[in-house]
This record gives structure tokens, C-alpha cells and sequence, in this order.
């Protein structure tokens, strides 16, 4: 079955409080895609941000973002009162989010809550800690320890509890206990209001598409409290970090910082843990799709302390053995493999035996006809074509560096005359295309600049800004999407 969806995160709803929350707007927005017939909608990991506001960079690969909980749903369950959230101010300007002001106050907004919650009138909220047992205990002091310690990262607490060392745990669980149980409220707080939301759009004929990093960031509970997990030495630093080699558009490569995993570790186990983050991955989503996907099958190391990525090597990953334990035990997995950058055979074989659909980003494609990315060159409808992600410009914002042999090549290859028809045509050439589903962020139906774009990535600052507004989503724009889904059967 061909279809569409329309890319934009949580963080981008529209709202009254900084940022985009899992509230009566979210809900409004699947009413839109609904209209617009718009059958998937995808989104960012929900992961919480941490220095840098990047979903890639979180203290959990399980816990959800406290940003996104809705203030007014808190209000309806008698846990808020308007004014205790309303006064404050939210945003320093309209049309991107402030993560200080963020910072400074939703922290405060949910102690207010978590002081009026009583679980008696909560009867689901044990059976959620009781389900998820297995990481929200350790996440939970891993938080109420960041607050301890004025947001500083693990690695510099005290030496006993960055250690994880037992008796400095259970004294810290035991001095801890009232915010151990404020994070435990939170995450339950975030998985109710996400349960709902998902179940709308589920209803509403809407498929969720969520977004997994292959890496857990270095200041997060797993490297804390599960260091077998990773390339550490004895005194739990990284050996070796995650990037990206040097090429054409970074010549010093880009330096991730991520803790590369001990795959050893992780085969002896028989991928138990990597088994389990698919399996919850799969259940908080519809369709998953998994960030560099081909690090499975050989992954760039750099030693730690370098300032850049040029001294690094390629060495072996778990390749399709990982994925082929995992459909044993949970069947067939709706994954999304994000194939993009340096592909190798190596890589497009572990691909083949994987069977999942790839991604074609159509802003990579204008060269000349021969391009991998150019929808006539696709071999099969096992795709998802991008006309570009949440690391790309905005179309608008594409088209005002192409360089002029590109420029001239796309409206050549558009059939276009002006440049500015240039990306409403890179849409319609991503919806008649082959690909199983297109994908357009909504930033290229609204027409915005490029000062609306998404991520840069490899700069810190400045990125996972971007909001919407309730006057974007006309019944008009949802026509126009609608006769495009019509026209080309999606």
C-alpha cells in the first residue's frame, strides 16, 4: 500500500508553553493529517535532551521527554491549577523554542503536580513502575542525582556513586527517595499522555513513526549504570568514541562522542539488551526507524581525546546477526534502516539479508542522471523517499545554495522555469515515485525558510528549534495535500 507522511516532532506542535506537548494541539494535528489523508506521521526520538537539546544526545534511550507532558491535561486530573503554569514566561520568541526558559521552569510546574499526586487515584501508575522495573529505578536515581549535582555529568560526581559502587547506591536511594519518586512520576505521567495520543491517531487510521540513535549518549543512565555495555576501561572511560570520517563537505570528520558499544559483550548475551530496546522501540511505536543503521555492520572508532575525527578506523559490527535474533524472538520488525552516508558493499549486503525499507533523500540527488537518489533510478519500491530530514535544509532553504550546475540540473529534471517552483516539484517527484512512502518534513508544505531548518548537524546551538503555529494548518493546506495524496494513490 503507497502512502504519504509528513515529518515534524513533538517539540514543533504548536503551543502556548514553549514548546509542542502531547495536548489538545497534538491531537488537533492528527485531525489535520487525517483530513489530509495523510497516513503516517513521523517524529523525533522522545528521549529526554540533554546539553545541546538533541533527541540524540539523551540521559535515556527508554525515558520520555518531561518537556512534552501536557500542563492543561495535568489541570483536567486536579493536579495543576492554571495559574501555577500560565504566569510564567515560556518563550523569548514565537517561532522557535527557548530550552533555558524550558530548563528554568517545567521542572518546577511538575513538582507542583507531583505534590497533589496521590497513586490511590491512580490505579494504573504501579503496574506501569512494576512493568518497567528494569530501567526506571536506575533512571530515576540517575535523575534525582543529576539534580543532586547541579546537572553535572556522571563522570563527575563523587568517585563512589559515578562508580555505581553498592552501598553508595543504596544510601543514595535512600537520602533520595521523594525526587526518585518525582522522576518515577514523570516517566508515568509522559508514557499516559503518550499512550493516549498514539491510540488517537491509531484510531484515526495514523501510523506513529519513532526514531532510535544507534548510540547512547556518554552522560546518560546506561553508561552510568551499565558499563559492560560499552568500550570502557577500568575507570569507566570511553577507549574509543563514535563519529564519521573525513569527506568532501568535513574535512576533519565529525566527532559524535558517543561510547561505542562492546559488541563481545553483547553477542555472549545473545543481544539480550539490544533485543529489548527494539522490542520497547516496537511497542512505543508503530514503525521504528534506526539512526545509522549501517554502524551494525562496521562502525568508525576514534580514540578518545581526540579533538576531531581524522585519526579513526572502521571495525566490525554485529551486522545482520543481531537483527536475525531479534525477529526470532519478536517476529517480523517494521524497522526503517537510515542507509544513508558512506555505503559499502559490505553494508548493502547486511541490507538484503535484512530486508528493510531504505531511504532515499531526494535534496542528495541533483548531479546528474545517474544519481542513486533520482526517483527513476529506484530498483524497488522497498523505500521511503525523503524530500529531506531533520539534518536537511528546508527546500526553500536547499534551493538557495545549489551551485549553478545543480540548479540548472533540477529544473531541468523538474520541468520547471523559475526556481521558485523548484520545491513544490522535489514533493510531487517524492509522491509519484516508487517508494512504498513519501516523506516530506512540514516545514517544505508550509513553505519555510531556511531559517526554519530542523538541525546542522556537527554545530551545537541553534538547532531543534523549530516551532509551528495553529494558523499553519489550514483546511486549505490540508486540501492540497489531500489532492496530492489522491493524484498519486498514496
Amino acid at each position: 500500500m503507497r502512502k504519504s507522511c509528513i515529518l515534524m516532532h513533538i517539540s514543533s506542535l504548536p503551543s502556548e508553553y514553549g514548546i509542542g506537548k502531547m495536548g489538545r494541539a497534538a491531537f488537533e494535528f492528527v485531525d489535520f493529517l487525517k483530513s489530509a489523508e495523510v497516513k503516517c506521521w513521523q517524529i523525533l526520538p522522545l528521549s529526554p535532551t540533554s546539553y545541546g537539546d538533541s533527541p540524540y544526545q539523551s540521559f535515556s534511550v527508554k525515558a520520555g521527554n518531561p518537556y512534552f507532558i501536557d500542563f492543561e491535561v495535568l489541570e483536567a486530573d486536579g493536579l495543576l491549577e492554571h495559574h501555577e503554569f500560565a504566569a510564567f514566561d515560556w518563550e523569548s520568541a514565537a517561532n522557535k523554542v527557548d530550552y533555558s526558559l524550558l530548563y528554568d521552569h517545567c521542572f518546577d510546574v511538575l513538582r507542583i503536580a507531583y505534590a497533589r499526586f496521590k497513586p490511590a487515584r491512580f490505579p494504573e501508575y504501579k503496574k506501569f513502575c512494576d512493568e518497567n522495573k528494569s530501567w526506571l529505578e536506575d533512571y530515576a536515581l540517575f535523575m534525582a542525582l543529576k539534580f543532586r549535582y547541579d546537572g553535572k555529568p556522571w563522570y563527575e560526581w563523587d568517585e563512589d556513586i559515578s562508580m555505581h559502587r553498592t552501598k553508595a547506591v543504596a544510601a543514595a536511594k535512600k537520602e533520595l527517595k521523594k525526587d526518585i519518586g518525582f522522576n518515577k512520576f514523570v516517566q508515568y505521567e509522559f508514557s499516559r499522555q503518550w499512550k493516549e495520543l498514539k491510540k488517537y491517531a491509531n484510531d484515526s487510521g495514523i501510523e506513529i513513526i519513532g526514531d532510535i540513535p544507534i548510540y547512547c549518549a556518554l552522560d546518560s543512565v546506561e553508561a552510568w549504570a551499565s558499563p559492560k555495555l560499552f568500550q570502557f576501561d577500568r575507570k569507566r572511560r570511553p577507549i574509543a568514541v563514535a563519529g564519521c570520517p573525513p569527506d568532501d563537505f568535513s574535512p576533519l570528520g565529525q566527532l559524535w562522542g558517543n561510547p561505542l558499544y562492546n559488541w563481545d559483550y553483547h553477542k555472549k548475551t545473545g543481544f539480550e539488551w539490544w533485543i529489548d530496546r527494539i522490542k520497547a522501540a516496537s511497542e512505543l511505536y508503530d514503525i521504528v526507524r534506526i539512526d545509522h543503521f549501517r554502524g551494525f555492520e562496521s562502525y568508525y572508532s576514534i580514540p578518545f581525546g581526540n579533538k576531531d575525527a581524522t585519526v579513526g578506523e572502521w571495525k566490525k559490527g554485529p551486522n545482520y546477526e543481531l537483527f536475525r535474533l531479534a525477529e526470532e524472538k519478536l517476529g517480523r520488525l517494521d524497522i526503517i534502516a537510515e542507509d544513508l552516508g558512506f555505503i559499502t558493499p559490505e553494508v548493502r549486503e547486511m541490507l538484503d539479508k535484512c530486508g528493510y525499507p531504505g531511504m532515499k533523500v531526494l535534496q542528495f540527488g541533483f548531479s546528474d542522471g545517474k544519481n542513486e537518489y533520482l526517483p527513476h533510478n529506484y530498483s524497488s519500491t522497498n523505500y521511503y523517499a525523503y524530500t529531506g530530514t531533520h539534518d536537511n535544509e528546508t527546500l526553500n532553504g536547499w534551493v538557495g545554495i545549489l551551485d549553478k550546475k545543480s540548479l540548472k540540473f533540477a529544473m531541468k529534471y523538474l520541468s520547471v522555469r523559475k526556481k521558485k517552483d523548484i520545491p513544490s516539484a522535489i514533493i510531487r517527484s517524492a509522491w509519484g515515485s516508487v517508494a512504498m512512502v513519501a516523506v516530506a518534513q512540514i516545514q517544505d508544505f508550509l513553505d519555510s525558510p531556511k531559517e526554519d531548518r530542523m538541525n546542522t548537524p556537527s554545530t551545537l546551538g541553534g538547532n531543534w528549534q523549530f516551532r509551528t503555529h495553529k494558523t499553519d494548518f489550514t483546511a486549505e493546506l490540508a486540501k492540497k495535500i489531500r489532492r496530492l495524496n489522491r493524484m498519486y494513490n498514496r
